[in-house]
């Protein structure tokens, strides 16, 4: 009996689809894209309407060859790749090979992996559509022309090995824009008064306001000290009399169901991930878990995705569980979500949420790794707060008066936890903020008046998650370039992540100067917003692929003419050190390569001595005595060593600190957040650790 053919890009999912369809069907794998542009040269035919000329991967040729063997004796050949863009490129790919009619109905596709949605996706193949094909080829093709046009002359200009792209260049920028205003950055001097008080001792904080100016409270700012003696001079501390009293009720509304941008962020902010790796995890809750009891099943909705919407059945289930299991009143109603954007071409996918919400994460943990569970706990929990009620919480604000000078007081207590019952934020959260049954003409206790001077404090530098949602804010990108935008610019050395805050390398700056001086237009982020929103229209059958991509190129082709009569080439001076080669005598550079700096004989091709560049801590290693080191593993992340490697193998991916073990004599590491660090004895059966508050 011939088989139906069902191709899919993972062995992951096609084990997963293959137990949903049953003995008829044989689910394949592609492992991937199987066609792309060739790598060594520019393989677009710019005259000829920009088409371009695919090649088979290298590596893909028994794959194909395989695939070809099934269509032929197969009843029938679905293309049941990823339901975006990429997907309907890799299906329209495995048609051409294949030999598939366009008007055929051999594209299905499916939002979540399971039964249901396999199999009802069977039933209603259609035609692959074009215009989404021709989003994504339009997509490559640009970042293929920026990417082989550019990078070539940064290689003459600069140094071999250079690259520019159409969004990292932008995301390069941004960081180092970010770094030219911190270094530019003037601190402003502003003060600040805190008021101790106390009604029948109960204390609470009043902080300074502004003064009575024609009978109006008005805001005032202290700039310097004589402001601030000007307060402290002519106030009371005998008087300090309650002028007013509001009470109100503050609503807190829950977060909606995430987006690959929002998943991003959090898994960075609560869990510490990478984007490369929430995508990674994310991909494999997606493709199908084995879960005791169940076999394997796709765990959460397709995980590229723009919009927050989510399926009345979706609700209806959310509804039936919310309901159950804390009562009607922790519903919302059935709550949609509306998207930011004004043009969401993936508005077809829904937002990410778990495909059982019986599936509650604590009763298949046992069948999921730590990081899975993690990652799979976030998108249940903010899928199901997300159609819980609000949270709502009695507010209290304090007018204080002292003289003509005013403090203000507010409190708040949570009176219904709503969607906060299972959600927590985690930095955002309300805190109940206690304070006395305080009535108008109520005269205080001052226990103390504390003045206190700041400075306005710089930007932060980015982080991957206040990067990611800077460039979807921007319209720059898409869900699923934003994970190896990160990585190119890490692997390029055009930036480093420095305690998860990411710094500009000099090579960085170099390379974005030179960028933003002649290809301005190319690494402009309302250009680039702008060409986004462009391959969404041409998604939606609203543009051509050629005209948008021609539109491009001829002001390109103008600007990277200028550039190379221009620029003249760039020598980057090698940096002499005081480290003597041990082989020829000579004083060693430092050098740049694939995984960072170096340290090379100058002597070269004489003498190929290399040694790592070591960032030295002035702290001993517990293990033999030797030195500290600060390294880089391949994927530029920091950890630290011994000088002495191989001879000595400690290492530590936490930041080694000078005191010693209180109750060992150990060495202590630390673990940095925004509010605390965690500093931990290395001995583990010690388990000696404290709490520094920031």
């Amino acid at each position: 009996m011939q088989k139906n053919l069902v191709i899919v890009e993972s062995p992951a999912k096609a084990n997963t689809i293959e137990r949903f369809l049953g003995k008829n069907y044989k689910v394949a794998a592609t492992i991937g894209h199987v066609r792309d542009l060739p790598k060594s040269s520019l393989g677009i035919d710019i005259e000829n309407e920009f088409e371009p000329k695919y090649i088979t991967i290298r590596g893909k040729g028994p794959v194909i060859q395989e695939l070809k063997k099934e269509a032929k004796k197969s009843k029938k050949v679905y293309l049941a790749t990823d339901p975006d863009r990429e997907g309907e490129a890799i299906s329209w790919h495995l048609a051409n090979i294949l030999g598939i009619n366009d008007k055929d109905k051999v594209r299905v596709e499916f939002n979540e992996i399971t039964k249901d949605a396999v199999l009802n996706a069977i039933k209603k193949p259609r035609t692959i559509d074009q215009n989404l094909v021709d989003a994504q080829q339009a997509r490559r093709v640009l970042d293929r022309l920026v990417g082989y046009k550019i990078s070539p002359l940064l290689w003459r200009k600069i140094r071999k090995g250079l690259s520019a792209g159409r969004v990292q260049s932008v995301a390069v920028k941004l960081i180092c824009d970010r770094e030219e205003e911190i270094n530019n950055f003037m601190p402003e001097e502003y003060w600040s008064i805190k008021a101790e008080l106390d009604k029948n001792k109960e204390t609470f904080t009043a902080n300074f306001y502004g003064e009575y100016i024609k009978g109006k409270e008005t805001k005032v700012e202290l700039k310097n000290k004589k402001d601030v003696d000007r307060v402290l001079n002519n106030l009371d501390s005998n008087n300090f009399i309650v002028e007013s009293v509001k009470k109100g009720t503050k609503r807190r509304n829950p977060y909606p169901p995430y987006t690959t941008s929002t998943l991003q962020q959090d898994a960075s902010r609560k869990l510490g991930f990478s984007t490369k790796k929430t995508m990674m995890i994310a991909q494999q809750l997606y493709e199908g878990i084995n879960i005791k009891g169940e076999g394997s099943v796709g765990l959460i909705t397709y995980i590229r995705t723009d919009s927050t919407r989510v399926s009345p059945e979706a609700i209806k289930n959310a509804e039936k569980f919310i309901t159950g299991k804390f009562g009607k009143k922790y519903f919302n109603g059935g709550k949609q979500y509306l998207n930011k954007s004004k043009k969401d071409s993936q508005d077809a996918h829904e937002g990410i949420r778990p495909t059982g919400i019986s599936r509650e994460p604590i009763l298949i943990k046992d069948s999921l790794t730590t990081d899975q569970y993690k990652l799979y706990k976030l998108v249940w929990e903010r899928f199901i707060s997300s159609q819980m009620a609000q949270a709502i919480y009695d507010t209290l604000t304090v007018s204080i008066r002292s003289n003509d000078f005013i403090f203000k007081s507010t409190g708040s207590k949570l009176v219904f936890d709503g969607f906060l019952k299972i959600y927590n934020n985690g930095d955002d959260d309300e805190k109940d903020s206690k304070m006395p049954n305080l009535l108008v003409k109520d005269k205080l206790n001052v226990k103390e008046i504390i003045p206190n001077q700041h400075f306005t404090q710089p930007p932060p530098r980015y982080t991957e998650a206040s990067l990611i949602k800077t460039l979807e804010e921007l319209g720059i990108g898409r869900p699923s370039t934003f994970s190896p935008t990160i990585a190119t610019i890490l692997s390029r050395e055009y930036v480093t992540l420095e305690k998860k805050n990411f710094l500009p390398t000099e090579l960085g700056i170099l390379v974005n100067d030179l960028l933003k001086e002649y290809f301005k237009d190319v690494i402009n982020e309302e250009f680039t917003a702008e060409l986004e929103e462009e391959l969404d229209e041409i998604a939606e059958g609203q543009l051509s692929w050629v005209e948008v991509v021609k539109g491009f190129y001829d002001n390109f082709s103008t600007i990277l003419e200028k550039a190379e009569e221009e620029i003249e080439e760039i020598v980057i001076e090698d940096e002499v050190t005081d480290i003597i080669c041990e082989k020829c005598g000579r004083n060693m550079v430092v050098k740049y390569g694939r995984y960072g700096k170096f340290l090379a004989c100058p002597g070269y091709p004489e003498c190929k001595n290399t040694k790592p560049i070591l960032d030295e801590l002035d702290i001993k290693c517990p293990d033999c005595g030797g030195n500290l080191v600060k390294r880089r593993s391949k994927n530029r992340r920091v950890f630290y060593g011994c000088s002495n490697y191989p001879e000595c193998n400690f290492v530590s991916w936490n930041e080694p600190v000078k005191e010693k073990c209180p109750n060992c004599g150990s060495l202590m590491t630390i673990k940095r957040n925004k509010k605390e660090n965690h500093v931990t004895c290395t001995n583990n059966e010690c388990g000696y650790s404290h709490i520094e508050k920031i």
